[in-house]
């Protein structure tokens, strides 16, 4: 018989989901107020970019409950995040040729 408390197994509790929601939607602010600042473009999607990251590496900590996993689920999912950035990177060419081929209007 399995007698262990889920909640406590994985080591969160409900203190931690709040501050990472909190946290979650401060980063969204400071998204937000970005956006309606003049910054230089380069500035602003490096930001965005590294916010997005951010963002994306708490909730799959967190929510998605990666950071309470065994080490060994780590090792499995980040070579497929590796291949599908790679995969990415080597159709991108293929988005800016089109855009190039479209006829004048």
């Amino acid at each position: 018989m399995h007698t262990e408390n889920p909640a406590e197994v994985s080591g969160a509790s409900t203190m931690t989901f709040g501050k990472v929601w909190v946290a979650l939607l401060v980063l969204t602010g400071v998204e937000v107020f970005l956006a309606y600042e003049q910054l230089p473009t380069l500035i602003m999607l490096v930001s965005f970019l590294g916010l997005s990251i951010v963002k994306a590496a708490m909730i799959i900590a967190y929510f998605m409950h990666l950071k309470f996993e065994r080490f060994s689920l780590f090792l499995t999912l980040f070579p497929m995040l590796i291949l599908c950035i790679l995969l990415m990177f080597i159709s991108m060419p293929d988005s800016q040729r089109l855009l190039h081929m479209r006829p004048p209007q």
